[in-house]
């Protein structure tokens, strides 16, 4: 009876020798990366990412006398890559200027109080033609209508808001 073939991993490695790796080492490594950063689930993603770079290397890494010396090192130089990103981030952010913008006025007020009683084709006509600075032609378009129907929406739109801000400003 011959003896039964064995398959390898797509990586190479036979199976069962990685995942046993993995399950050994797994806990032990990310105690070690928590206790240097300080967050449970980033050292266990950091860990994990470790893992998926060996596993592509396994066929390799396996013959080496401690392969958990080279996924501790490259958890490691992850969670260091995250330091300085993250110091670059706060760094960047804490060089921006805070920009305060001012609330609108009251007339801002009027016009979107009383743009929010139009129709949504009215509405969206006036905006797009007013305030976006469309064309008819470009909103008929986009709107997929034909011009005249844009045309009868700002019309409409115009004189209902006009009735609208007539009553807001008496």
């Amino acid at each position: 009876m011959a003896a039964p073939e064995m398959t390898l991993a797509p990586n190479g490695a036979r199976p069962g020798d990685f995942d046993e790796f993995y399950r050994t080492r797994f806990r032990g490594l990310t105690l070690q990366l928590y206790a240097y950063v300080g967050d449970l689930q980033e050292a266990q993603d950091l860990v994990q990412e470790a893992f998926c770079r060996a596993y592509v290397r396994w066929r390799k890494l396996r013959d080496y006398d401690d392969p958990a010396r080279w996924v501790r090192q490259v958890a490691w130089n992850l969670a260091k890559s995250r330091f300085r990103r993250r110091r670059t981030a706060a760094a960047f952010l804490r060089s921006q200027r805070q920009v305060v913008v001012a609330g609108p006025d009251a007339d801002r007020v009027a016009l979107v109080r009383a743009l929010a009683t139009l129709s949504p084709q009215h509405r969206r006509a006036v905006v797009l033609h007013y305030m976006a600075q469309l064309s008819v032609a470009e909103i008929a378009a986009q709107e997929g209508v034909a011009e005249g129907t844009v045309k009868s929406w700002l019309s409409r739109g115009r004189a209902a808001l006009a009735n609208q801000l007539k009553g807001e400003l008496s």
